[in-house]
């Protein structure tokens, strides 16, 4: 196993630039970025989840840690297109103009086919996949007159390879990949960004508690380095999608793991 390199410290690559981020409470992928936007200079950080005590504590912590960032915190669940609409517009005011959206909101579950129910299969595609479009478009109403912007997705390896028990969060994951393209081609017209990140494994406490310590053994051993990202190591893609130094990419997709295929 290579070690976890050092924490790269902030280089002001959105210096200045405002951020919504979803599903950013706990100590997940969301959290990170957020922490990351912060370090890397955004004037403004809204984040939202659908667990109040968690967004609470997330909200004070980052607060805490970078005073001079106006930051808050929005319950919202991206299930509901009510919520989306009262997030975007909620986050338009605080900022004065979004301009990054972070979709990170996804949910996952492990079940066979043959085994699952409608309602399993759908709640996953409605929060990974429909989450992300009606995100995508209350904040394209948003961007598009203002001919700037940047989105970026969350995706996963999954929506490449295959994986037993994981079929919804897969297609829900590959639908995320294809909206990113499409989308992108759209947006790019009005100035705007759109890309993707695909992590294989990010180790976090949320996870180690829903996989199997087996699981997870066997899923870092596939890893080039033999081992799981930390989620500041995704973040850091994020970051880097939303900065102006991906100015030029569009609809891609990056890998950000050995486990493109």
């Amino acid at each position: 196993m290579v070690k976890v390199p050092d924490y790269v410290a902030g280089h002001d690559l959105l210096k200045g630039k405002s951020v919504l981020l979803t599903a950013a409470a706990g100590g997940g992928i969301g959290f990170a970025a957020a922490q990351r936007c912060a370090e890397e200079g955004c004037r403004a950080v809204v984040i939202s989840d659908i667990h109040e005590r968690r967004l609470n504590e997330a909200v004070e912590k980052l607060q805490q840690a970078h005073p001079e960032t106006a930051i808050t915190g929005l319950l919202a669940n991206v299930a509901s297109e009510e919520d989306v609409q009262n997030l975007v517009d909620a986050a338009e005011e605080f900022t004065g103009g979004v301009d990054v959206l972070i979709n990170n909101a996804g949910l996952g579950g492990s079940k066979n086919v043959v085994d699952m129910s409608d309602d399993e299969w759908l709640r996953v595609i409605d929060v990974s996949l429909t989450g992300t479009f009606r995100m995508t478009r209350a904040m394209l109403k948003k961007m598009q007159p203002r001919g700037a912007g940047a989105i970026v997705n969350n995706a996963s390896v999954l929506g490449w390879r295959a994986q037993k028990e994981q079929a919804h969060y897969a297609a829900a994951k590959a639908g995320v990949m294809a909206l990113t393209r499409c989308s992108a081609l759209e947006a790019a017209d009005f100035g705007i960004r759109i890309n993707a990140v695909a992590p294989s494994i990010a180790l976090h406490e949320f996870l180690k508690k829903t996989a199997s310590e087996e699981l997870l053994a066997s899923l870092e051993s596939r890893e080039a380095f033999g081992r799981a990202a930390e989620v500041w190591e995704i973040a850091n893609v994020m970051v880097f999608l939303a900065s102006d130094y991906a100015s030029y990419l569009v609809g891609e997709v990056i890998s950000a793991s050995s486990q493109r295929a």
